[in-house]
This record gives C-alpha cells, sequence and structure tokens, in this order.
C-alpha cells in the first residue's frame, strides 16, 4: 500500500466532514505521520497525545472539534471522547476489519449512545476506519471547497472522500440497524 494514504484518509475525511474544525485531537503512538498531514489544515490548533486512557481523561469537556484516534476502543474511551467532543464533534478511529463482526457489532452499540452518524469508510489496502458523528452526514455535508483546495495531496479529493464510504452488500446485511447513515 501506499504509505501516504492512510494518513490522508484518516485526516481529511473527518476534517472535510466538519462544518468548521478549530480544535483536532490525535490519539496516537505514531503522531508524526498524522501530524504532517494535519500541516495541510495550516489554520486549525492540533495537539496530539499517546495512545493513552489517562491522556484522554485529563482533557477538557467539549474542548475538541475532530478526533482522530488510533486507540483500540472501550466503553471507557467512547465515554471520554463523547466528553471531549463538541456537541458536532466528528470521530474517526481504527476498529478490527469489518469480517470481524462481534467486535465491531460491540464497537457500533457504544457509539450508538453518542452519534448521530456511524459509518465505516475505506482508507486503502482493504482496512476500514469508523467516521462517528454527532451533527454532520459526510458524504451529504462534505465541505467541498475545503476537500478540493487541499495541496500536496497523492490520494484524497472530494471524489474519493465520497466514494471511500461505498460498502458491498454483505456489509450492509451484516450491519444492517447498527450502523447509522
Amino acid at each position: 500500500m501506499k504509505e501516504f494514504i492512510y494518513p490522508e484518509m484518516m485526516v481529511h475525511v473527518p476534517l472535510c466532514t466538519s462544518k468548521n474544525p478549530q480544535e483536532v485531537l490525535i490519539v496516537s503512538d505514531n503522531i508524526d505521520l498524522l501530524a504532517k498531514e494535519m500541516l495541510k489544515h495550516n489554520d486549525i490548533n492540533t495537539r496530539a497525545v499517546e495512545c493513552s486512557l489517562d491522556a484522554i481523561r485529563n482533557l477538557d469537556d467539549s474542548s475538541v472539534d475532530v478526533i482522530i484516534c488510533e486507540m483500540s476502543s472501550d466503553a471507557a474511551l467512547l465515554a471520554h471522547i463523547n466528553r471531549v467532543l463538541k456537541e458536532d464533534g466528528q470521530l474517526s478511529i481504527t476498529h478490527p476489519s469489518l469480517d470481524e463482526v462481534e467486535a465491531n457489532k460491540a464497537i457500533l452499540h457504544i457509539l450508538g449512545k453518542y452519534f448521530k452518524v456511524i459509518m465505516p469508510y475505506n482508507i486503502g489496502n482493504g482496512s476500514t476506519a469508523l467516521l462517528a458523528s454527532k451533527e454532520y452526514h459526510p458524504t451529504a455535508d462534505l465541505n467541498l471547497h475545503r476537500a478540493d483546495m487541499l495541496d500536496g495531496n497523492q490520494f484524497y479529493n472530494c471524489d474519493i472522500h465520497i466514494a471511500s464510504f461505498a460498502m458491498g452488500n454483505y456489509i450492509r446485511k451484516e450491519y444492517l440497524g447498527i450502523i447509522k447513515n
């Protein structure tokens, strides 16, 4: 896989879904990869923390517009993410393969308590992330101006953004009633 696809998809999909992101939090043990991609959004303040529940627990309530998270999710993490996100916040989070249905259903049920929209999207090499949104829909509310005005992308654009949410029927059937779109 081209090494630029993953960071472009993890960063730009939630940022181009959010109406006016000002504060972004990256939760990763490989922060540099995602932080480098954030530099393309020069008007956004970016904070980064290591994958640690304590690091997230210490953040202020409703202080972040977008969270990009590579930490394994559980109920405690997702509750703190919900607390930290603003009322129209976005979350892009890695998760087990969509083939690991029971593990994903558990995550999706927890996310469903906090988010209006929860959709898997392709991030390259057959992998997916979850986009969870409290307000905006990732295809209906795509900020085309922001998506198309980003300089230096090798993969991401507005067409890729929309296409990344296309899933086969077997995925739709397996997750029917759990994925919220």
